[in-house]
């Protein structure tokens, strides 16, 4: 078992790495780990003229406020669906995605394909809305104006809250696969060729070659990618809900998440505690999902689990 005197003795040998490894400490106690002491607003009556330890303490109720709104359970539904959708989809297409740039066989084809695929990737949440906005826009959106075109009646996208969970969808995927597949590829990338070799001799055609050796090898890079997933599930994009549907009241049915819904309740109640514990009521529930699928996954393979 590691003692103080074997870790002190570490330190001095290995002074450089550890060196190397300080700003990355430092940027997690800073940013993750000293915001943690904010938990504590959520068992308060946050008063802006106290400092934090001074304001009241209420214990539940600002859980209870969040639960008699009467929306927590839609909101959740919402957000957790959303996120369901983005990682299930997300890693189905960037996985096919990944496979056919891998059988490519033109090398400037294979560049250029995989660049346009990753290049939505730096487009602002703003920058997308914008397109969003001009593209289904009723009285001069690209959309209407084609229908119009046509003779053919203009539709209202903005207020039917059924499309919307289709657009917000397509919109996530187009903007975020292409970085799952450059993750995805650069896994398969990392598959030795001796296998393909293998399979190519025993007589396995391209098809065989990827259900028995891409895909099974591509196991652990997608459990890895789903734990991490899984542990913000029921944080929701903020950006990208709040810029495509702004504070459109007929879209909040099938739109609304908890952090959309948090953020429009504190911009009027200033009620720093209510939000709080809605961040909490957030991260234990993604919390309780990793420690739940990692325990499942480290019953059947251990060597896929994360801890």
């Amino acid at each position: 078992m590691p003692t103080s005197k074997s870790f002190i003795r570490e330190l001095m040998t290995n002074w450089l790495l550890f060196l190397m490894l300080m700003p990355t400490i430092i940027f997690f106690l800073l940013n993750s780990y000293s915001p943690m002491v904010g938990i504590y607003y959520a068992f308060t009556r946050f008063d802006f003229n106290t400092s934090l330890f001074n304001s009241p303490f209420v214990g539940l109720e600002n859980f209870k406020f969040l639960w008699k709104s009467g929306k927590l359970l839609q909101l959740t539904f919402n957000t957790f669906g959303y996120n369901l959708a983005f990682i299930v989809f997300g890693n189905l297409f960037a996985i096919i995605l990944a496979i056919m740039l891998s059988e490519l066989q033109g090398k400037w084809f294979k560049k250029i394909t995989q660049s346009v695929l990753f290049l939505p990737y730096f487009i602002s949440f703003v920058v997308l809305s914008v397109i969003v906005y001009n593209m289904f826009n009723f009285e001069h959106g690209f959309l209407n104006t084609l229908l119009k075109g046509f003779g053919v009646q203009p539709v209202d996208i903005y207020s039917k809250p059924g499309w919307w969970i289709v657009l917000i969808i397509i919109f996530y995927l187009w903007k975020n696969i292409g970085y799952s597949m450059v993750i995805y590829l650069a896994a398969i990338t990392g598959i030795s060729d001796e296998y393909y070799e293998a399979a190519k001799i025993d007589g396995a055609n391209i098809y065989h070659r990827i259900w028995y050796i891409t895909i099974p090898m591509l196991k652990t890079t997608f459990v890895v990618l789903l734990l991490f997933a899984l542990g913000s599930i029921m944080k929701g994009q903020f950006e990208l809900f709040y810029q495509m549907v702004g504070n459109n009241g007929l879209l909040f049915n099938t739109t609304d998440i908890l952090d959309t819904y948090v953020y429009r309740s504190l911009k009027v109640t200033f009620d720093v505690g209510m939000a709080t514990a809605a961040g909490v009521y957030q991260s234990l529930i993604g919390f309780t999902l990793i420690m739940t699928v990692n325990t499942i996954i480290r019953k059947i393979n251990s060597d896929y689990a994360l801890f």
